[in-house]
């Protein structure tokens, strides 16, 4: 059974599509089964792991189609991708005279759940029915922090959504864990922000911080990971330890779930 990830954060320019698409790489390298479902109409995610936008179908054929999720996924060599495009930007209107409209991306991506391993969900930066969707199809949800001034009213703003899904579609939706982003080591700031997430979050916080790195900003260019495009640069070594970090934590999870259950 799959472990789905929300990779979410209400404050755009997080760095969420750049951990969506590392991490990806970086499970797949670690020799996990993984599926990176792109559900921002920006499109990001898709053309960051090599495949083209207008690909179908994709993740818009799927929620209002009806089309097989199977049908929707594309292989790459860095990850498996279910794709998105600027079309998938209508369909929140287009969803909402659809009876039990928060559990298409659910029932939708159920059939993949003995396929992989980590299903991650790249959100868009807003809260809408997309968002709602990706966070009620999930187990819980990862967020990108970025190391800047307003990094903790992005988090207020999440937190308020995760819990109003609690009281409704996803009970047992929580935080899976913060990541630090664009840290920069140099500047009191950075460390003033990972300080203060770090007091309000305590252990949800990753030990890895991903850093600033010139190589992270250009892979998407050259249509693939930084993973792929220089593994040796800090930012691809950031997300390996990350991906590290996070088999670690969800291992420890399932086992304290088994012990819980007396097995």
């Amino acid at each position: 059974m799959a472990i789905t990830i929300a990779v979410a954060n209400q404050k755009g320019g997080v760095g969420k599509t750049t951990t969506c698409v590392n991490l990806t790489c970086a499970l797949k390298k670690r020799g996990r089964r993984v599926l990176l479902v792109d559900c921002d109409p920006q499109g990001n995610s898709t053309s960051g792991m090599g495949v083209e936008k207008q690909t179908r179908p994709n993740c818009y054929d799927m929620m209002i189609e009806g089309a097989s999720a199977k049908d929707c996924v594309r292989h790459t060599k860095w990850g498996d991708v279910l794709p998105a495009n600027v079309n998938l930007s209508g369909c929140s209107v287009e969803l909402v005279q659809v009876p039990r409209r928060e559990y298409v991306m659910k029932n939708a991506l159920a059939e993949l759940q003995e396929d992989y391993d980590f299903v991650l969900i790249d959100c868009p930066p807003s809260l809408e029915l997309l968002t709602i969707n990706a966070l009620t199809a999930a187990n819980s949800v990862l967020v990108p922090v970025q190391c800047e001034y307003y990094a903790l009213e992005g988090i207020a703003d999440l937190m308020r959504t995760i819990k109003m899904c609690n009281k409704g579609p996803n009970p047992e939706l929580s935080v899976q864990g913060i990541v630090m982003t664009m840290y920069d080591g140099r500047t009191k700031l950075s460390d003033q922000v990972v300080t203060e997430v770090r007091r309000f979050f305590g252990k949800k916080v990753y030990k890895t911080m991903i850093p600033r790195n010139v190589r992270l900003s250009e892979a998407p260019s050259h249509r693939k990971p930084a993973i792929a495009y220089d593994r040796e640069s800090k930012g691809a070594r950031a997300y390996l330890h990350l991906a590290d970090e996070l088999i670690k934590r969800e291992n420890k999870a399932a086992k304290k779930a088994k012990e819980a259950a007396g097995e």
